[in-house]
């Protein structure tokens, strides 16, 4: 017969285990924050060997496998970053989840990516540079091989404290750095440059005037009316046929590029079509779905929910239809030069580089996403739907209206500016309110400050990195190109 545990072997063995588990949790605490860049490294490496296997010559080209691997880098730090301007402000409101607006986003940047990215993308990044400038074919490689790696650290230190930037103008800033150490200051267009810093301003500023012109619009007619519900049956259907027609006139224009060359005047004929379907097909669902709503603003809100959600979808869509191209244009230009041993104005993107593109951000966006997300949706000022959906109606409009006018924009300018835009008028409202109050009802100065319904170090560092984000990229592709030139290639 076995002697049985003693109660103090029995506290020994409680002690014991208590060790290992408190082990356990501090291990699991301590490797959580390692999980997302391990994945990340992880995919990164699994994209340099598909570099290698899909490579069309023999032995591989080692400097195209490190492109393809630095190509998804950029991916990844292009979804941490650029896609929290179209999911920010749904999750901001309340109308999407983190989880589901992830999930969403994920699968509409990727079908945008692959069914509707560009086969066929310039090398130099929209003119910036001219490739006979260079010296010969590896010294091109090394410039595209440093704007890559420039604009992909840029980002990903923009991500890590907090500022949505735009990955296109880094992806510009870098191609002209590295492009002024090749060639000199003389092979850079500087009247596009020109352009292209402009579009700092006006980005944002259109931007954010559409939007509160929205905004107003709903306020007015909707929500300050003394019967709110049968107003909202009446404007509602119009807003939402507005964007529906907006955001095919957008697709059509930005997004449907790979399937089908439309021109502006015809985008706009089917976006005015699909306008009226949508209005008529909408009309009877709102009143369908305001049926025994209070006549409260919270109500109207309801109404509002699942357009907003639509448009954060189509908005990623489009995003992934255009903005894979800063993360594989640069790949795409190294494979070809790698291959042909010649420039070209154009080239095309390979299925496998595209492929990269659109998982790089999708990985991106579920590993490094949400902080951004939160930045955008909630920490500028407080989004509800019918201020989210001012802004995702604003950032369609505002890409149309530049388009039009032949003006290079960032979607992330114009998003952000947007809620910039919606939250000064909150303020500018608020004040004219209260100039309306008796003196009795008034709010101190310093309350009213303390108020302020803008954060402003939000606002001053997400502009400060706007405003360095191209110089920035320069310095570091300059820095990284005379590395590669001198030291690797030297």
């Amino acid at each position: 017969m076995t002697d049985r545990p003693t109660r103090q072997q029995w506290k020994t063995l409680d002690k014991d285990l208590n060790r290992i588990s408190q082990f356990e949790y501090a291990t699991a605490y301590v490797s959580r924050p390692l999980v997302g860049p391990g994945i990340a490294l992880a995919f990164i490496v699994l994209a340099a060997l598909t570099g290698a296997f899909f490579y069309g010559e023999i032995p591989v080209d080692m400097v195209v496998v490190v492109a393809a691997g630095i190509g998804a880098y950029m991916a990844l730090n292009i979804g941490a970053n650029d896609v929290a301007n179209n999911m920010g402000p749904a999750v901001g409101a309340g109308a999407l989840s983190m989880g589901a607006a992830i999930l969403i986003a994920v699968v509409f940047e990727s079908a945008g990516a692959l069914l509707a990215g560009g086969d066929v993308v310039s090398t130099i990044s929209k003119g910036i540079i001219d490739p006979s400038g260079m010296k010969d074919t590896q010294v091109f490689i090394w410039a595209m091989m440093a704007a890559l790696v420039a604009a992909a650290l840029w980002v990903n230190l923009a991500t890590w404290i907090g500022a949505p930037v735009s990955t296109t103008h880094a992806v510009v800033g870098g191609v002209m750095g590295a492009g002024i150490m090749a060639a000199g200051f003389g092979a850079v267009n500087w009247p596009t440059m020109g352009k292209i810093a402009a579009s700092w301003v006006i980005s944002p500023v259109l931007g954010g005037v559409i939007a509160a012109a929205f905004l107003a619009l709903i306020k007015n007619r909707i929500t300050y009316q003394d019967d709110m519900i049968a107003a909202a049956r009446r404007w509602v259907p119009i807003l939402v046929a507005i964007m529906a027609g907006v955001f095919s006139a957008y697709l059509s224009v930005k997004g449907l590029k790979k399937i089908i060359k439309i021109d502006l005047q015809t985008a706009l004929m089917i976006g005015a079509g699909i306008a009226a379907v949508t209005y008529l097909i909408t009309r009877p669902l709102i009143r369908r779905q305001s049926e025994g709503l209070e006549n409260k603003k919270k109500s109207v809100k309801v109404l509002f929910g699942l357009p907003l959600v639509v448009s954060a979808a189509l908005l990623s869509f489009a995003h992934g239809a255009n903005d894979v191209a800063n993360a594989v244009g640069p790949l795409a230009a190294i494979v070809h030069v790698s291959e042909f041993g010649d420039f070209a104005a154009k080239v095309a993107i390979p299925l496998w580089v595209m492929v990269i593109g659109a998982f790089g951000i999708s990985f991106g966006l579920f590993l490094f996403g949400p902080k951004l997300i939160r930045m955008v949706g909630s920490q500028i000022t407080k989004l509800n739907p019918m201020r989210a959906f001012a802004v995702s109606l604003s950032a369609a409009i505002t890409v149309i209206v530049a388009s039009g006018l032949g003006l290079p924009v960032s979607s992330t300018h114009i998003a952000v500016g947007a809620i910039f835009g919606v939250g000064f008028f909150r303020e500018w409202e608020s004040e004219r309110k209260r100039k309306m109050r008796p003196a009795a009802l008034s709010v101190a100065p310093e309350e009213r400050r303390r108020r302020k319904l803008v954060r402003r170090s939000h606002f001053m560092t997400i502009v400060l990195a706007w405003v360095i984000t191209v110089p920035a990229a320069a310095v570091i592709s300059a820095a990284v190109f005379w590395f590669l030139n001198n030291v690797i290639g030297g």
